[in-house]
């Protein structure tokens, strides 16, 4: 793979509103930065309360026709669209590396997980049958038909600014609806990038928008009497808020919230593919995923074997603008977001965790400006520590060592979150009583990062998740619409008179 072409626009970064570019009626505004150089890069434009009224005028304006629409005609549309996203995978990637700073090949990565989503969305139609049974009382048929809610919108990460807006929107289309994105302000350039190509596709006017913003966009998404749900991914506090304040509103919610994801190394593991499995997954995309393994939960006497083994890996880490070939690891998002990562990696040392590789301090060269940390490692970690118990969404990797793997079970049962989860074992039965017994939403077997498949749905347990649908597949098809039940009689002869009981099958 040779080295991508840069995304150098340096135009403001406005919002989407009835199919056309829009700058909103605010002054506000917050700089993007490009994480790699340190610089900034563009500025976005922040909405106020009258750009998402806007948004959502223009989304009810537009959702009845679409929703009318045959959903074979959607898909169709959306099939164009999976065309477009095809034809333009890499200048997408190469936007998220620029914004983001994760490696050309993970944002390459990330924008084929996003296609899945949307060519899963191709057959939602197959989805969107209901059920009907004939006869169900004397001259009584029942159906179940599955409708859209109206106007729903998704509220998206910095980590993910292709993926997690794909896991909402092209299911949420594909069922009728129409959509209000408003994504992370620290990489907003996608968002305008994927609503162009659905313009280009076919999608109608209004059918699709995107406001960009903080706080303000987002509350008033959530107050907002037309917006019928709500789809979130981020932090769990805030999460927390989405899901309280959305249900105070009425409103359908999933949010997905903050992960401590654990990894179980079991003494007969394969160390190799055990390494490698920690070292990809801890610092991939410097540790910014939800699905990223930050604990280590090392049993019985592989620690003494696999530390040594991880410290290597973890101080030859090849950390430099993503955007290069070779690089494993880019900058953090933000200044800000690396210093709080830097100052974790202080407080785990002041609490007495054993400090084997120190990333902080890192300078890149050529790139000494940029917002650049190197892995770090740290072992003897213990339950009581921060380090254990709070995300870091950050290249930090804590090893915990436990005596069996009843005590690895405990220890993930204890903690707050339960999003993904990981064993790397070559005993069949001590995977399967894992599987089946782990308190988490999503497993791997001699898988680190056990993402679903498009079809089989995303979303973990505990304050992982606030609501009762997982994201994408066959829960977003439910998520994003409504059954309506329909009992139909037509009389060969004179009415019966009034009845004053419970009907019931005769």
């Amino acid at each position: 793979m040779g080295a991508p072409e840069a995304f150098t626009q340096n135009l403001d970064v406005a919002h989407w509103i009835g199919g056309a570019p829009q700058r909103g009626s605010g002054g506000r505004s917050q700089t993007v930065w490009n994480p790699a150089t340190g610089q900034a890069a563009r500025r976005v434009l922040l909405a106020e309360s009258a750009d998402v009224d806007a948004a959502v005028a223009a989304a009810v304006a537009a959702q009845p026709a679409w929703g009318d629409m045959p959903p074979i005609r959607r898909a169709r549309v959306l099939n164009k669209f999976l065309a477009l996203m095809n034809e333009h995978k890499d200048t997408l990637a190469a936007m998220i590396t620029a914004e983001h700073g994760k490696v050309f090949s993970d944002a390459q990565g990330e924008v084929m997980r996003g296609i899945d989503i949307i060519e899963f969305a191709c057959g939602v139609p197959q989805l969107l049958k209901g059920d009907y049974t004939d006869q169900v009382s004397t001259g009584i048929d029942n159906w179940t038909m599955r409708q859209p809610l109206g106007v729903v919108a998704g509220i998206t990460p910095f980590n993910f600014p292709c993926m997690v807006p794909c896991w909402m929107f092209p299911v949420a289309l594909a069922c009728g609806n129409a959509f209000i994105l408003k994504p992370s302000e620290r990489d907003p350039s996608p968002s305008l990038f994927m609503a162009d190509l659905l313009k280009q596709a076919g999608l109608p006017d209004g059918v699709f928008n995107v406001v960009q913003g903080d706080k303000v966009a987002v509350d008033r998404l959530l107050a907002h009497p037309d917006v019928a749900a709500i789809s979130f991914v981020g932090s769990t506090p805030i999460a927390q808020y989405i899901y309280e304040t959305g249900a105070h509103h009425g409103k359908r919610v999933q949010a997905l919230g903050g992960a401590k994801n654990h990894m179980v190394v079991m003494p007969d593991a394969d160390l190799t593919q055990a390494v490698d499995a920690l070292i990809g997954s801890a610092y991939g995309s410097a540790g910014e995923r939800c699905m990223a393994i930050s604990v280590a939960v090392l049993v019985g006497d592989v620690a003494d074997r696999i530390v040594p083994l991880l410290a290597e890996r973890a101080k030859t880490l090849k950390v430099k603008n993503g955007l290069e070939a070779d690089a494993e690891m880019g900058p953090i998002v933000t200044k800000e977001a690396r210093d709080r990562i830097e100052a974790a990696i202080g407080r785990g040392a002041d609490e007495g965790a054993s400090l084997v590789v120190d990333g902080r301090g890192l300078k890149v060269p050529g790139h000494e400006a940029g917002f650049f940390t190197g892995g770090t490692l740290f072992d003897h970690v213990t339950p009581a520590m921060t380090l254990w118990r709070e995300e870091i969404f950050g290249p930090v990797l804590a090893c915990v060592r436990v005596e069996s793997l009843d005590d690895a079970l405990a220890l993930i049962k204890a903690h707050a979150y339960g999003n993904g989860v990981a064993c790397f074992t070559r005993d069949g039965a001590a995977a399967r009583e894992f599987a089946r017994r782990v308190d988490v939403g999503m497993v791997g077997i001699n898988v680190p990062i056990p993402v679903p498949m498009a079809w089989h749905g995303f979303g973990g347990w505990k304050k992982s998740l606030f609501g009762d649908h997982h994201a994408y597949g066959e829960e977003g098809v439910r998520f994003y619409t409504r059954q309506k039940s329909i009992m139909q009689r037509w009389p060969d002869r004179a009415a019966e008179g009034a009845s004053f009981v419970m009907p019931t099958a005769r």
